[in-house]
């Protein structure tokens, strides 16, 4: 059994409405150009290339609905997917056997009500948050309840980067140029907000926190020594404000934290960067994810490269079912499902 842990989609209905929002309809493009991102026929038709036994954890695609609507709005957007997302489990239980829900997070206290009915009501199996909320960090003190009750809960949290070409990579320009945006900014996005889980408490506090993150933890693994002995064991060392008291009150080092992160095999096909990811978090702790259907095939390409990467890595195979689906389920909390009927 393959169940990726990680596959993006916007739901017809909800997609619809996410067509009404958005201001500038050139921005739609990327969308639009993937029909297996919001034409469920589609998809199905893409998922047949790989057997009976690959089925798929759902996940709203971005952009994230904070940046849609305003606090006012957002709730009954975040309700649209959600019962859009139930609605294709339902339809098609043998290849989207759970999904995640989808939060307002420029609402704090609707977020938190809308997880609960996501969970209770609708049986979603984690929900899913961006590594910002229009601008401000996760560890602002009114977001903090929503992981607290994660780790109640004991369910897991997806954690998707968010930035746009806005965010300017020099301050002498307005914009960030030739895309530098997405294909470095969206891993330092992870890293930084990884950064502020750790250090601000919110991983000590909850130790039983448990949080996926997209693109196998982006730029931690690689720098595992920089975050280890250069940045975890010399805190406060290069500027004022506590922060050598801070690491002195943790009970484990930094760096140890950041191992708590899960992280998935969504690499664009990256031998090397699994590898260094499996290495950093071991295999108890990666999941098999691809970011369907975002390839240049749209959508059979990252899935088919994936598995090839995985099965390149001279796994046992306990480690190889741990990570294809023995992971994913266990966080979620859910039977082995049964393969596609034919």
């Amino acid at each position: 059994m393959k169940l990726d842990a990680y596959s993006h989609i916007l739901p017809a209905r909800y997609f619809e409405r996410m067509c009404e929002l958005v201001v500038d309809a050139g921005a739609l493009r990327r969308w639009l150009e993937l029909p297996a991102l919001h034409d469920v026929e589609a998809r199905l038709r893409m998922m047949d290339e790989f057997g009976a036994d690959y089925q798929q954890i759902l996940t709203l695609s971005s952009p994230p609905i904070e940046l849609l609507a305003g606090p006012a709005d957002s709730p009954a957007l975040a309700r649209l997917a959600n019962e859009s997302m139930r609605e294709l489990c339902d339809r098609y239980p043998d290849r989207f056997p759970a999904f995640v829900a989808s939060l307002p997070m420029n609402n704090p206290d609707a977020a938190l009500d809308e997880l609960a009915f996501a969970i209770d009501q609708l049986g979603a199996r984690g929900v899913q948050v961006f590594t910002n909320v229009n601008g401000r960090p996760l560890d602002d003190p009114p977001l903090r309840p929503i992981f607290t009750e994660m780790a109640r809960r004991d369910l897991p949290i997806w954690m998707h980067p968010t930035r746009s070409a806005a965010s300017a990579d020099y301050a002498s320009e307005e914009t960030s140029l030739f895309e530098i945006w997405w294909a470095l900014g969206w891993p330092y996005e992870t890293s930084a907000a990884m950064a502020r889980l750790v250090f601000s408490g919110i991983m000590v506090e909850n130790p039983d926190l448990k949080i996926i993150t997209h693109h196998m933890g982006a730029m931690i693994p690689f720098l595992e020594g920089r975050v280890g002995l250069g940045w975890s064991d010399q805190l406060g060392s290069r500027t004022p404000g506590g922060y050598a008291a801070l690491r002195e009150r943790m009970p484990l080092r930094p760096v140890d934290y950041f191992r708590r992160f899960y992280a998935d095999t969504a690499l664009s096909g990256s031998l090397i960067g699994t590898r260094c990811g499996l290495d950093f978090f071991g295999a108890e702790r990666v999941l098999f994810g691809t970011d369907c259907p975002f390839d240049p095939e749209g959508g059979p390409m990252y899935i088919r490269e994936t598995i090839k990467v995985i099965d390149a890595l001279g796994l046992s195979e306990e480690d190889r079912d741990r990570i294809y689906h023995g992971n994913v389920l266990r966080l979620m909390q859910l039977p082995l499902p049964a393969p596609a009927a034919g």
